[in-house]
């Protein structure tokens, strides 16, 4: 716990409202980090999206929803011109009413992927730190450069991600994601496999479906369809049998599903920045088998019960998933998977190191 409670505002990313069913690990990121703030005291002023939880009665601070026109299906990757027209002109509004008032507030906490944030930095007189979720992204560089990088701080989810910031010229410090304990409570295991998250082509969870019919085992597919091209024609397709898909869960319901599994399957095509769920099964005592891209490497290194095969080797993540599938179902073998993952990636230890950042920074404003 910091010294004393601070007036912390947090903007959210913007493409969906920060509630459970959570769509993603960002969302599940921000809304922990929000949750604990609160929880120790600290006020929090949200920006995000109506529908959200935790939004202020201020008007200004309770941005439009992303709407999307007619029958287009919404994509995580893409915008509607209501984001231009609605969302984006209200965050600017949101900045403008700290930028009026800053002796409201000591921080600010950005989520935003929207460069906005970054690039108003030096006019809100609030120091921010802004953490960094994703690969590099060019439309934030420049927000940050036109700046003059006052301002703004930057805490990277991974050294992995930390190195491809820092090579485009926005140094930042080392804090991974956190995982909440009592969210993710030690299972009983089983002999099932289990592969949840977005349902998008970079998650492909359709490799899971291939893991699970050559070894012959049951498999629930828990998640959000965040691509329906890609549902619909790829993923789908192979659920049936002794493949399920369960919808997108709650988290309660979701925990208990990862807690009686033997093994989770972690199958990105593409570099995570993090892997949130790789800390969550672990959480649950269940094992992982991933594939090694990006920050995963980071999170096998620090904990017990996740191994990796090469990036896309099927063969290769069947093999290690057939070894490891045994200890799904050891009591003291999961006991000690989560031990490790709660030492490493417990949510209080994140939000200690957050509240450090914080009076490292206000400290740095006082001296100035």
């Amino acid at each position: 716990m910091s010294a004393r409670p601070l007036r912390i505002v947090v903007i959210a990313p913007l493409r969906f409202p920060i509630r459970r069913p959570h769509a993603g690990g960002l969302e599940s990121a921000v809304w922990a980090e929000v949750d604990a703030l609160r929880g120790r005291g600290h006020e929090v002023t949200f920006i995000a999206p109506e529908g959200s939880d935790f939004l202020p009665d201020e008007a200004a601070f309770r941005l439009p929803p992303v709407v999307w026109p007619g029958d287009a299906a919404p994509t995580d990757k893409t915008w509607p011109e209501s984001y231009h027209r609605e969302s984006a002109p209200a965050l600017d509004r949101a900045l403008s009413v700290i930028a009026r008032h800053p002796g409201r507030y000591d921080v600010v906490s950005n989520h935003c992927l929207d460069p906005l944030p970054l690039r108003r930095a030096n006019t809100l007189g609030v120091p921010m730190v802004t953490t960094l979720h994703t690969p590099v992204d060019a439309a934030a560089v420049a927000a940050h450069v036109a700046a003059g990088g006052a301002g703004s701080r930057f805490l990277a989810v991974s050294s992995h991600t930390k190195g491809q910031w820092d090579a485009a010229g926005v140094p930042s410090e080392l804090l991974p994601n956190g995982v909440d304990p009592a969210a993710w409570p030690l299972g009983p295991g089983g002999d099932d496999l289990v592969w949840f998250g977005r349902i998008v082509p970079e998650k492909a969870p359709h490799v899971a479906v291939e893991v699970a019919r050559r070894l012959g085992r049951r498999l629930v597919i828990a998640g959000r369809i965040g691509d329906e091209s890609y549902a619909r024609e790829v993923l789908l397709p192979g659920v049936h049998g002794a493949v399920e898909y369960a919808g997108e869960l709650s988290p309660g319901p979701l925990a208990e599903l990862v807690g009686r599994s033997g093994l989770a399957l972690a199958t990105p095509a593409w570099a995570e920045p993090f892997g949130l769920v790789g800390p969550e099964a672990l959480m649950c005592g269940t094992p992982v088998v991933g594939f090694a891209v990006g920050g995963v490497p980071e999170i096998a290194a620090a904990t017990m019960g996740m191994q990796l095969v090469a990036p896309g080797d099927v063969l290769a993540m069947t093999e290690r998933a057939a070894a490891v599938l045994p200890s799904g179902k050891d009591a003291a073998f999961r006991a000690v998977v989560r031990e490790t993952a709660e030492r490493r990636f417990s949510l209080d230890a994140r939000i200690d190191a957050l509240e450090a950042t914080f009076a490292r920074m206000l400290a740095t404003e006082t001296a100035a």
